[in-house]
């Protein structure tokens, strides 16, 4: 973890260290763990509801940095963000590898927007809520479907019977009504 009043590490700092885990440095993957571990157990964590769960992501992720750490491309983004979409494609294939029993009211819901205090992540999870609520029906199932229980969109228009462009249009159009309610 960062001391406070530091900067946060920039891309020459990433790329410094991916090249000292390449070479095998047990001490830049230490580094890297300390730096980015809080955002990859906190995606894990809000895709799956569950801590364990969510412990066993962060580990599959850090193991697959440390396996192959030339995966990240420095030109293509920052490594925060490649790392969180690892870390939500990991905890994806975990939720299909697992029956979905939970209800929707009890899936904690990622928005997306860097939310400081728990109370405007609240706000920000009921605004998400009252959204779904009001979305037609079948744009709440196909984003319910993509979203919490990891289905592709052909997955989707196969188990709905629907074309898939028709699936594409309904989560498209039902995130931008998310994105306009948080933003």
């Amino acid at each position: 973890m960062r001391p406070s009043g530091t900067q946060a590490p920039n891309n020459e700092d990433n790329a410094a260290l991916i090249e000292r885990i390449c070479s095998g440095d047990e001490m830049a993957m230490a580094d890297m763990y300390d730096r980015y571990s809080g955002i990859v157990y906190g995606v894990a964590l809000r895709v799956l509801g569950d801590t364990s769960a969510a412990e066993d992501v962060l580990q599959e992720v850090f193991l697959q940095l440390w396996r192959n750490p030339q995966a990240f491309d420095a030109n293509r983004g920052r490594l925060s963000a490649w790392l969180a979409v690892i870390t939500r494609n990991r905890a994806i294939d975990h939720l299909r590898k697992r029956p979905f029993e939970d209800d929707i009211a009890d899936i904690p819901v990622a928005s997306g927007v860097n939310l400081e205090s728990e109370a405007a992540q609240r706000m920000a999870v009921e605004k998400i809520r009252a959204v779904l609520v009001h979305l037609p029906q079948e744009q709440r199932r196909a984003l319910e479907m993509a979203f919490f229980e990891g289905m592709t969109h052909t997955e989707i228009a196969g188990k709905t019977g629907e074309p898939l462009g028709t699936i594409k249009t309904r989560i498209r159009t039902g995130l931008l009504a998310l994105r306009k309610a948080v933003l």
